[in-house]
């Protein structure tokens, strides 16, 4: 995943996953937390997204269809792997290490990481 997008990006992105087969601006609109972006911030954001190539439109009717062409899963691997990259110079090892050293993942954390790395073999 090579597109890079901004905190309102992502939040636009989230309420369209959220969607799931995506949805109209006010759809989009009443997905979002509070307090809500004005209807005109999100269609601007919207226009972004779909010039990047991560968001597709629809006109069945006089309004326009937004849905993701990005899955949640897809942009969060590019994400997590784009931190490795460069922060951890490509280690996910010192990704885990970093946050067992700030105290943001548990032993239980990673024995429960440990047993679904054992199913995977």
């Amino acid at each position: 995943m090579n597109k890079s997008l901004t905190r309102a990006e992502e939040q636009i992105m989230q309420s369209l996953w959220s969607l799931e087969e995506g949805g109209y601006l006010k759809d989009i609109v009443d997905a979002m937390p509070e307090p809500k972006p004005h209807h005109n911030t999100v269609a601007t954001l919207l226009k972004i997204l779909v010039e990047k190539g991560v968001v597709g439109v629809k006109t069945p009717t006089r309004y326009h269809f937004y849905h993701p062409l990005l899955s949640r899963d897809e942009y969060t691997s590019g994400s997590i792997a784009g931190i490795a990259k460069g922060y951890f110079e490509g280690s996910y090892r010192e990704v885990v290490s970093f946050l067992v050293d700030k105290k943001k993942l548990s032993v239980e954390d990673l024995e429960l990481l440990l047993k679904q790395l054992k199913k995977k073999k």
